[in-house]
């Protein structure tokens, strides 16, 4: 039977946080604005739930500051080339996917950050879904560009959106959080949606939320199979709709290195500073399916998969890189679910920085 193996990018695959860094180094106090609007964007798509709001959309939210800074498609491809940062042994664990399987990455990632990480791995972009960008065909006037860069200002001396860890709606939050909420609320779905600078909401489609979902369909029409013999790594609030529906489905959900969005809605939890993991856990998959690859993973241990059936050559690869202190690999049940979401939000960071490691 013929697996299907599928991964989000930055998290499974690479160490950036590609639109966090680009708007850092743009824009005046960028690092701030970004956090505070991916703050708002898990507000939006995990709290509000706003009708056709997709998880992820920072990216086209944060657009018009990058347009008011003068920020081009070219400036976009250099600086990630320039920057791009590959977890340990991607090159190796993708080679090695796509002799055993069709591999596909489904990343909100803009499409200029994706065609540098392809062109690195040698992985062909053609299997890949990403969030197209067109930035230097958006008009923007000196006017326009002035009003955005005082609400930069405006924004970045606000103090951070704090989600309350059991919050269930937006009364849940504090005062200050709902004003702050309120205000950027008015700027982009009032200033911004009801003027010249529209397009950049209107025309930009992240790949993110429901689009994952979506992308994996596509997927499965492409390959004539069936979601349950997918594998699907994601680590973010943007996974969460793709690893729901595979798990639902009967593939394999993992969460690598994932947040609380990530943990919760996948079947397995895995944290490492390595993507050898995903090689072996993919190899298990298409070896001996789901369920035979759950029963490893819950006794997991060098000697269960000295018996596996794994390519010899990866596990030596595997175990003499790990010897006995392998990777955390967990299967996620009510008991333990919490647990993992500690540690694995403190192993995201430890990996990939306190900034990017604290973003949805």
């Amino acid at each position: 039977m013929r697996r299907i193996f599928i991964s989000d990018c930055e998290g499974p695959i690479s160490k950036n946080d590609n639109a966090f860094e680009i708007t850092k180094h743009f824009v005046p106090k960028g690092a701030k604005l970004f956090t505070l609007i991916s703050k708002y964007d898990d507000v939006l798509a995990d709290f509000l739930k706003k009708p056709g709001y997709n998880a992820g959309s920072t990216l086209k939210l944060i657009l018009p500051f990058l347009k008011a800074y003068d920020v081009t498609e070219k400036d976009i491809e250099q600086f990630s080339a320039e920057t791009l940062l590959l977890l340990a042994d991607s090159k190796f664990t993708l080679s090695y996917i796509q002799k055993i399987a069709p591999a596909f990455i489904i990343s909100t990632s803009y499409e200029q950050y994706i065609k540098v990480l392809c062109e690195a791995l040698n992985f062909p972009y053609e299997n890949t879904y990403c969030t197209k960008l067109s930035i230097d065909n958006f008009a923007i006037t000196e006017k326009e560009k002035k009003d955005l860069k005082e609400i930069v200002h405006e924004l970045t001396d606000l103090p951070p959106i704090k989600i309350p860890q059991k919050a269930k709606n937006l009364n849940d939050f504090s005062e200050e959080t709902q004003k702050i909420i309120r205000r950027l609320d008015t700027i982009f779905w009032k200033d911004i949606s009801n003027s010249h600078l529209s397009h950049f909401l209107s025309d930009i489609i992240p790949i993110g939320g429901h689009q994952k979902a979506e992308a994996i369909k596509d997927v499965i029409r492409r390959m004539n199979t069936s979601i349950e013999n997918v594998i699907y790594f994601g680590d973010s609030i943007t996974d969460i709709e793709a690893l729901s529906l595979v798990s639902e489905k009967g593939g394999l959900a993992v969460s690598f290195n994932g947040n609380q969005y990530a943990v919760k809605n996948s079947e397995v939890a895995v944290m490492s500073n390595s993507n050898l993991i995903s090689a072996l856990i993919t190899d298990l998959f298409c070896k001996s399916g789901r369920e035979k690859t759950m029963k490893i993973l819950k006794n997991w241990s060098a000697k269960t998969l000295k018996k596996s059936g794994l390519n010899e050559h990866l596990l030596s690869l595997f175990l003499n890189t790990y010897r006995e202190n392998l990777p955390k690999v967990q299967i996620l049940t009510p008991e333990n679910t919490d647990l993992l979401i500690r540690e694995s939000n403190a192993f995201r960071k430890s990996i990939r920085g306190e900034a990017v490691g604290r973003l949805g």
